[in-house]
């Protein structure tokens, strides 16, 4: 998620995403079941956790978010769209990125109630018709993204296995693995807005595009039925524990 069209309007319509990056995490990576088990979402709570670990949760969620929509920014900058330039979101700022509602205020409520965290930075917005090839470049850019939080993990995963082992170090890169790994997964479900449903809105054409782009101002509605049904553990499942076994530190 975390791209918007901010400016072309086509036959096939304006593709507009709304918030980024809203990501429920895991507290920890089981071995993987015979069959898929809903996803065990990380719950940080105020009650079981101290101060620290509270504040180093929230500090890798927000580099994790700001990375993935420095990411969507300078690869459009990169093909041709100045737009993320100049709005000043060509950087790895924190600061450029924060939705006071979505990173803020609902990851931080969220750890100190103990319920999944959410939450999103704002998009980064993209206007397709000032990139070199449009409905490619987009897709490029879309994926830019979930690309950007898995080469995080795969770092944090790295620099697990190089250090000695034990201490908040590698509890603090566990972590980055964990909510990188499902950062990435969670943002390549096909259902706009998130990341997946514009790299998938890039590859369709005609009638097929146009139903899709329908879609739009009800994606948030499906991911929240999705969520509270307890579905999108079976659908985030298998794709996170595959990753994980490979990745795993």
């Amino acid at each position: 998620m975390g791209i918007q069209d901010s400016a072309l309007r086509t036959e096939r319509g304006t593709r507009d995403s709304g918030p980024g990056n809203w990501s429920p995490t895991p507290d920890r990576i089981p071995t993987p079941p015979p069959t898929p088990d809903p996803l065990i979402y990380y719950r940080p709570s105020l009650f079981d956790l101290n101060i620290v670990s509270l504040l180093v949760s929230f500090a890798v969620l927000l580099i994790s978010l700001s990375v993935h929509e420095f990411a969507h920014a300078w690869t459009a900058d990169r093909f041709g769209d100045p737009t993320p330039r100049f709005h000043g979101r060509v950087s790895l700022n924190p600061v450029v990125h924060i939705d006071p509602l979505g990173t803020l205020l609902l990851p931080l409520l969220a750890i100190a109630s103990g319920a999944p965290i959410i939450g999103w930075a704002k998009p980064v917005p993209v206007n397709v018709g000032r990139l070199r090839r449009h409905q490619r470049d987009f897709l490029i850019v879309a994926a830019a993204g979930p690309v950007s939080n898995l080469m995080l993990a795969v770092i944090a995963s790295m620099l697990i296995r190089a250090t000695t082992g034990g201490g908040g170090l590698d509890r603090m890169l566990f972590l980055a693995f964990q909510l990188n790994l499902l950062l990435a997964v969670f943002n390549l479900i096909p259902i706009p807005p998130l990341d997946g449903g514009n790299i998938l809105g890039s590859l369709l054409s005609g009638n097929l595009a146009d139903g899709f782009n329908r879609l739009r101002p009800y994606g948030f509605l499906l991911l929240y039925v999705l969520l509270l049904t307890g579905t999108l553990g079976y659908i985030l499942g298998p794709p996170y524990f595959f990753l994980s076994r490979v990745l795993r530190p």
